[in-house]
């Protein structure tokens, strides 16, 4: 699927909307716009066929597409997504975080799903363009713009082959805190009955169908009181793998941490970072299976300290209890604990501008 990827970039055609949110509305809805409600006046669209590559950018108003009833993405699911946040920073400049790893990313996901491999540069392009035109819908305080580009096979055609048409599209949504209640510690349910990937499976791309599979889990999860779901690995359903949208991760009395390691798992850029700054305090950091009897001993004998999700959304979430059907896991005090929010601290003054960027993650746009 990598015809036409000589192409880097395009010139983008640019029509603004002739009805955008008034300023004021606007800062209404940006007062406490939640999460992935609020969306803003513009998208992206580029257009991509087997026989003339990538073409067709535009930056036009956000509005609804049209699909021929027969579009491979309505019957057979092919299709991607990433998620990235633009952030308004403590200088008054607006910055990507690391998104060049959601381009690559992005790249990975496509050859999975055998969908055309973007190049890096045009989506970053993208990214560029929506984030300019936009960058009014961006929240202040810990607020920030949600990035979504997506992909998806638009072919008219029943059979069973990757299609010939796709359409990428990217939109963007105001948003603040990801779980409500803000900060507080949350509480997960343990899936003992359903599974999010398999082995020779696609737990590696950023697809819908990953987690359209974790949405009657996270119903159950909702249905005890949860915030999230953690599944286990569908061989043997001892170790843990990922939360239905986030990563996972184990901190223990020596300061050391554990996370289930790549392969069924998506590999989170957030997950990346935490194990690059808690290495460069000195950390170990181990990239291992974890099984749940494991957890339960550990936390059972104060080995296990704290436990916390990660990922773009949410950044770090401290988890606080585990429910499942053989009992419940106490993390600690049920409060997170100082090591979670050192390196959150740390994650957000960097995308923030509040602490130097070592890694170069950070890019200015504009």
């Amino acid at each position: 699927m990598n015809a036409h990827t000589k192409i880097e970039t395009l010139a983008f055609s640019r029509t603004p909307t002739s009805k955008p949110v008034a300023p004021a509305a606007r800062a209404e809805l940006l007062k406490d716009p939640g999460f992935g409600r609020v969306f803003t006046d513009h998208m992206v669209t580029i257009c991509w066929t087997k026989d003339g590559g990538w073409h067709d950018a535009q930056v036009r108003a956000r509005e609804p597409i049209s699909l021929d009833p027969a579009a491979a993405v309505l019957h057979y699911g092919q299709e991607i997504f990433e998620g990235l946040k633009a952030y308004k920073r403590s200088d008054g400049s607006i910055a990507l975080f690391r998104a060049d790893q959601n381009a690559r990313r992005f790249r990975a996901s496509a050859a999975r799903m055998a969908l055309p491999e973007m190049p890096e540069a045009l989506f970053m392009q993208a990214i560029d363009e929506l984030v300019t035109i936009d960058r009014d819908w961006i929240p202040g305080g810990e607020g920030s713009l949600y990035l979504r580009p997506f992909m998806i096979a638009t072919e008219a055609f029943l059979g069973v082959r990757p299609s010939h048409e796709c359409l990428f599209m990217l939109i963007a949504s105001s948003v603040g805190s990801y779980f409500k209640g803000g900060a507080k510690a949350v509480t997960v349910w343990l899936s003992d009955r359903y599974t999010r990937a398999a082995e020779g499976g696609t737990g590696a791309a950023k697809c819908g169908g990953n987690y359209a599979a974790s949405l009657l889990a996270q119903a159950e999860a909702i249905e005890q009181g949860c915030d999230q779901v953690v599944f286990l690995d569908a061989a043997e359903h001892r170790y843990v793998e990922e939360l239905g949208g986030m990563n996972v991760c184990f901190v223990f009395d020596d300061g050391s941490i554990t996370t289930p390691p790549l392969g069924t798992i998506l590999p989170g850029i957030t997950r990346d970072s935490i194990i690059t700054l808690a290495r460069k305090e000195g950390r170990a950091v181990r990239e291992e299976r974890y099984s749940i009897e494991q957890w339960r001993a550990d936390a059972a004998s104060g080995k296990l300290r704290e436990v916390f999700a990660c990922g773009t959304a949410a950044v770090v979430s401290a988890i606080g209890k585990i429910k499942s059907k053989n009992g419940d896991i106490d993390i600690g005090d049920g409060n997170g604990g100082p090591i979670t929010a050192a390196l959150k601290a740390k994650l957000v003054g960097i995308q923030r501008g509040d602490i130097a960027d070592s890694e170069s993650w950070v890019r200015k746009i504009g």
